[in-house]
């Protein structure tokens, strides 16, 4: 995403690191939850018409297209490729939205509305922030949560020593950093994803597809 941000650090890096498919029985389940995040509840109508909206939106949108297709791009990095991956993709950055509201709080940032419209200002400049959004994997109506996502990184990162220079050693540790606090951040919220979205890959910091056993997947979120 160039200086405002640097490169060592994406959206989806150490999302959820504590999550993962829940494979017990029993307990008190929530039917209807596909994630669980630190008591708050991401329901599965949520996400549905999250991941409909995007895909009309996406559809439509040629700029949010080339982004997404293009590797060089840093949108391109973000979010999934298709099909049940889409689910994967949205659910994740929903959740990462929460945990980095967390880690904000716990740091003491305060990330400010104008910080948030220089976010949009700037993703508009470099073709559109309701482009970029859709490229992310989420629909236009979310694009100031990504922005604040985009914020907040920026703001921690800058506690951490980063300079602006994507390049430089220091911005490169500062991402480091957030990595691990993001992580240990989702670890303290105890995040319980939805077993029919996936599984929690620790080395990718995502949600993989769905291990499927001999037994029937679990339909709701156990706590």
């Amino acid at each position: 995403m160039g200086k405002a941000f640097g490169r060592p650090v994406r959206i989806t890096a150490a999302a959820l690191a504590a999550a993962g498919a829940l494979a017990g029985c029993g307990g008190d389940r929530q039917v209807g939850t596909a994630a669980l995040v630190g008591g708050d509840r991401i329901t599965v109508t949520t996400l549905s018409q999250t991941v409909r909206d995007w895909r009309s939106q996406f559809a439509k949108d040629s700029v949010a297209n080339q982004m997404r297709s293009n590797p060089n791009d840093p949108t391109g990095q973000i979010g999934a490729d298709s099909g049940e991956s889409d689910v994967r993709g949205a659910l994740t950055l929903l959740v990462n939205f929460r945990v980095a509201a967390r880690m904000a709080r716990d740091q003491g940032v305060a990330v400010q509305e104008s910080q948030t419209d220089a976010i949009v200002s700037l993703l508009d400049q470099r073709g559109g922030s309701g482009s970029f959004t859709l490229a992310s994997g989420l629909p236009r109506e979310r694009t100031r949560d990504v922005a604040r996502f985009l914020a907040t990184q920026q703001l921690v990162m800058r506690r951490f020593g980063a300079d602006g220079n994507p390049q430089s050693p220091q911005t490169a540790q500062a991402g480091q950093n957030w990595n691990q606090l993001f992580r240990t951040t989702a670890d303290r919220m105890h995040i319980k994803i939805n077993p029919r979205y996936g599984t929690f890959d620790p080395a990718r910091g995502d949600i993989g597809p769905v291990a499927y056993r001999l037994s029937s997947p679990e339909t709701g979120v156990e706590r």
